[in-house]
């Protein structure tokens, strides 16, 4: 049987206190076990999959255990995983790659069933922002990581986890997308200029979008699981994707 589907999800927040975890874990699991490997021929994984993650040389966070032996079980069949970085789970350095995951950098342009993708987490993408440009540009400095991990891992998750939680708490997790008045419309659409995409697709905004670039285009956005499970599937053998929103029922 050939293989012709892809996904993409984002956004799960694994670890985060909002909502009802337990029941968002396992819905993520249920979600990776219904991949067919016979059919799917890769996955992506757009960013902040875990809420917060830090890994040591010798040691990584526990938990999800469910989670990282579902995406091992599609990788020993045969179904490429890719990742990308999310602002939460920024701190992957080795342990993904071990298990047999790719690791790519946003944004990244791709040909999928004859199609042309441009995908990624979506943060610190088009004009503005500055200030967020700046701290992720120091989280990301080899000298700042090595600092953190000098932090006993008991005090140091409870820093990382803690301001993560504030941040939900403090502010609506929805956000309203502003159309083409939003940097990372402004990206899509300069990239555009000197590329040819069909279609892009990103997370991190928590905002489910699907909206047109310049008429040639198609921009879809993946909201986040806290406010239910989503995720987009591409089909190679008729060319059709779909964003998929089960209904909380099932």
């Amino acid at each position: 049987m050939e293989r012709t589907l892809t996904y993409f999800a984002s956004d799960i927040h694994l670890g985060l206190n909002v909502g009802d975890p337990v029941l968002r874990e396992k819905q993520f699991v249920a979600f990776l076990k219904g991949i067919d490997p016979a059919k799917t021929e890769s996955l992506y994984l757009l960013g902040d999959i875990f809420d917060f993650w830090y890994e040591y040389h010798y040691v990584v966070p526990k938990g999800s255990a469910r989670v990282l032996g579902a995406i091992t079980d599609l990788l020993d069949a045969g179904v490429k995983v890719y990742f990308f970085q999310g602002n939460h789970d920024l701190w992957t350095f080795r342990y993904f790659e071990e298990l047999g995951m790719i690791k790519l950098q946003q944004p990244y342009l791709t040909e999928i069933g004859g199609k042309r993708f441009c995908m990624g987490h979506g943060d610190a993408l088009g004009p503005g922002n500055n200030w967020y440009k700046f701290v992720k540009g120091v989280f990301s400095k080899r000298w700042a990581q090595v600092m953190f991990s000098a932090l006993h891992p008991w005090f140091a998750f409870r820093l990382g986890t803690g301001w993560s939680h504030r941040s939900r708490t403090e502010k609506p997790i929805a956000y309203n997308f502003k159309g083409e008045g939003e940097p990372l419309y402004i990206f899509c659409k300069e990239f555009l200029a000197d590329h040819q995409v069909d279609y892009f697709i990103f997370g991190h905004y928590h905002a489910r979008v699907d909206m047109m670039v310049e008429s040639s285009a198609r921009l879809l956005m993946l909201g986040d699981w806290m406010t239910g499970p989503n995720w987009i599937v591409f089909d190679a053998a008729d060319g059709s994707l779909t964003a998929v929103v089960p209904s909380q029922d099932q």
